[in-house]
């Protein structure tokens, strides 16, 4: 393997099946059709999707004319004494331009969150210093808009001209560009309408922010490109092969699930850059890849995964590991976009629609135009939390949180997966995400943790789109301080319960069984979680 980037397969339990995928795929000159832009590697039914989302397998030369302009603009920025970047965007708008920029370490605010208290957090940063950068394809996001209304007037009511502090990343013809151009925002940077968000790292949308706030992108790019010509090669040596035929043949024996750490890479969060790229790409139809990021190698969930589940380390291999993946980050991407679109055509599923991706946000859209004048009313309360199961899962007489719990793992079918989807800050309360590892520990389960409504855009079209057999505990809690969104009739907390209920809703339609506990004092409720999750039951 290459010095560049390497995947080695550390241990399989099947590894005649992972040499017929890797044959089959060289055989189909599945790569270098990928590299070509051929769309029909995904079938007739993929094709017209597949047609218009390929151009990301070109950016790491397609992108290098970005890189003077970004950094033109932060020197006019720095000269005006504007060096702070806050990034407003959601899933893949987000997720790799946290990872560039925490791999570089260099300072970037992201907000993926429509909690009062983290929006404020940010608002409380030096206003004079902070330059916005509002990404999204459309504009229609409705936490990027709630984000670009809220420090739209921030700035205005601190005396700055609030237009030279905003700078755009969108889709060129999106009514955001249009509503930009005409406000006189900053800067409005168009990316590759042919890519996808989760396959747009080294797109505009990844680029801005993080070169904005001091990633070094040419050598971003440059490891992209050294990597690009190992992936288009059709070769048995091809890391991007062999690493679709693990995943591909491990599916194939039942295990359904990714579970994903880092093992001493050197970047940042790339297990969350993945899980939106496997989740999104490949959880439909009933079928497809769950991505479980963990804690590292000896967590919960890896060191002891079940026969459903294969693990992949990023960085040097581990004996826990099925499949290491060294590398630079740019070439990490790289590797990783091949692998997961030669895998849709090993699954024969579309890896470029989001076909559920649209009902969670269907259902908040709904709850917010036409909220119910009736109060919800809990199944029970204890202390400082309100226990709301969806459906008639919840067998009576239980009237504790530990109970609940317990039901709701109980509702798991064989291996099935436990989801927490904390709807919180993820600054203040970070430390409800040491969750996972302890409820994986005493459930057994694979357990998944996204916080709300980042995840939406990530995991959450595979919840609702592939093996359907997962069940799901929110949580949300009371704001002290809530934030109105101007020129809308609701505030970030309204938007954030209306999100995870939404989403609760959308599951239960499906069948599956929803547990949100929500915590009417954040700091007791968390810890009365925490004595409920480690109680015997």
């Amino acid at each position: 393997m290459s010095d560049v980037i390497s995947v080695e397969i550390v241990r399989t339990p099947n590894s005649d099946q992972v040499d017929t995928v890797v044959s089959g795929l060289v055989g189909d000159r599945a790569a270098s059709r990928l590299t070509a832009g051929d769309a029909t590697l995904w079938g007739p039914e993929a094709e017209p999707e597949a047609s218009i989302r390929l151009a990301w397998t070109r950016l790491h030369e397609t992108s290098r004319p970005l890189v003077d302009e970004i950094t033109a603009l932060r020197g006019e920025l720095h000269a005006e004494g504007v060096d702070r970047v806050v990034l407003a965007g959601m899933g893949g708008s987000s997720l790799a331009p946290e990872v560039i920029t925490a791999t570089a370490g260099v300072p970037l605010v992201v907000l993926d969150t429509t909690d009062p208290a983290q929006v404020a957090d940010a608002l409380a940063g030096d206003l004079a210093r902070t330059v916005i950068v509002v990404s999204s394809k459309s504009g229609g996001t409705v936490e990027t808009d709630s984000h670009r209304r809220i420090f739209e007037k921030a700035f205005t009511d601190a005396g700055i001209d609030a237009a030279s502090r905003i700078v755009v990343v969108t889709d060129p013809g999106s009514p955001l560009e249009a509503a930009s151009r005409e406000a006189g925002y900053r800067r409005v940077f168009l990316a590759d309408p042919n890519v996808g968000g989760r396959y747009s790292a080294l797109t505009a949308f990844g680029l801005v922010p993080s070169g904005l706030a001091g990633a070094d992108l040419t050598e971003l790019l440059d490891d992209a490109a050294a990597a690009a010509e190992l992936v288009s090669v059709d070769s048995p040596d091809n890391p991007a092969i062999v690493l679709a035929a693990v995943f591909g043949a491990a599916h194939a024996r039942g295990a359904e699930k990714i579970v994903l750490a880092d093992s001493g890479s050197g970047i940042t969060g790339f297990p969350d850059w993945a899980e939106q790229l496997i989740a999104e790409s490949t959880g439909k139809n009933g079928t497809g890849l769950l991505p479980v990021a963990v804690e590292g190698p000896g967590a919960p969930g890896f060191v002891d995964a079940r026969g459903d589940a294969t693990t992949a380390a990023i960085g040097p291999a581990t004996g826990a590991s099925a499949v290491a993946v060294e590398g630079k980050l740019g070439a990490q991407f790289q590797v990783w976009e091949y692998a997961t679109a030669l895998v849709g055509r090993v699954l024969g599923i579309n890896p470029f629609d989001q076909p559920d991706v649209e009902a969670a946000k269907n259902a908040a859209r709904s709850l917010l135009d036409a909220p119910s004048a009736e109060p919800v009313t809990p199944a029970f309360t204890e202390g400082p939390v309100e226990v709301y199961p969806s459906g008639d899962w919840l067998p009576d007489g239980v009237t504790t949180v530990a109970g609940a719990l317990a039901a709701l793992v109980a509702a798991a079918p064989e291996f099935g997966y436990l989801s927490v989807q904390a709807y919180l800050d993820r600054l203040d309360d970070a430390s409800v995400a040491l969750l996972r590892p302890e409820l994986a520990k005493r459930t057994h389960l694979q357990t998944t943790y996204g916080w709300g409504p980042r995840f939406l855009h990530s995991t959450g079209q595979y919840h609702k789109g592939g093996h359907q057999n997962g069940v799901f505990l929110q949580l949300t809690g009371a704001s002290e301080n809530d934030l109105e969104v101007p020129g809308r009739p609701y505030s970030l907390s309204t938007l954030q319960l209306a999100q995870a209920l939404g989403d609760g809703q959308v599951l239960g339609e499906r069948g599956r069984p929803v547990l949100r506990l929500h915590l009417t004092d954040r700091v007791a409720g968390l810890a009365q979680l925490v004595e409920a999750i480690q109680e015997d039951n």
